[in-house]
């Protein structure tokens, strides 16, 4: 799966080549390509952005800039992710929908946002990962690239996708390992038994009894 990310700050999205995300990628099961818009400009100090019209606080980005640095990597199949905190809330199923994607284009705003005739023109989906404001738009970037590519195949093993918090319309249950007793806690004696239908059984049941207890919302 092809990520191309248009930002004002590649340097941010180095945190991506550790842990399973660079391992996915090492394997190329996945590419990030980082596009920065700032080489785009052509202003011969670089400037990106202006002044709104109409007043108020703030500078933003401007159209053609943003717009150039899309056409270097435009792609009539790729869907145009806008991050921004007016877009539908990242969930779960969202992020599964996405995963089935081949290539995805996430253009990352900054200031007080991005000229609204560029967004017209090429974003199909805006998406948010909270109802709260960011300097900008990399790190909810880095939120959506790593969430949706945890469901690329081979990243993860099946099972793991399976069986965490919101795959089944539950958060997961809780997990334990060794030592067997830690600070006078013994790790539940259902899960050192051996009997695989009643540690299903405790799972679910622990699942079911999470969900109420952190996030009854889900349940209704």
């Amino acid at each position: 799966m092809k990520f191309d990310v248009l930002t004002l700050f590649p340097e941010m999205f180095e945190i991506l080549n550790h842990s399973i995300i660079g391992k996915a990628i090492e394997k190329d099961l996945i590419d990030i390509n980082l596009i920065n818009i700032r080489d785009f400009s052509k202003d011969k100090h670089k400037k990106v952005d202006d002044t709104p019209y109409g007043g108020g606080a703030g500078m933003v980005m401007k159209p053609d800039v943003v717009y150039d640095a899309y056409q270097s990597i435009k792609d009539r199949n790729a869907k145009v992710i806008y991050m921004s905190p007016q877009g539908k809330p990242l969930n779960q199923d969202k992020v599964e929908e996405l995963s089935k994607e081949n290539h995805l284009i996430i253009l990352c705003g900054h200031y007080e946002g991005i000229d609204q005739r560029v967004l017209n023109k090429i974003v199909d989906e805006e998406i948010s990962i909270g109802d709260y404001v960011l300097t900008g738009g990399e790190i909810p970037a880095m939120v959506l690239i790593d969430s949706v590519s945890r469901y690329v195949e081979g990243v993860l093993k099946e099972d793991s996708i399976k069986e965490e918090s919101f795959s089944n319309g539950l958060l997961e249950y809780p997990q334990y390992t060794r030592p067997e007793v830690f600070e006078g806690m013994k790790v539940p004696e259902v899960l050192l038994s051996g009997h695989h239908e009643n540690i299903e059984k405790w799972r679910k049941e622990k699942s079911l009894e999470m969900t109420k207890k952190k996030r009854p919302d889900i349940l209704k």
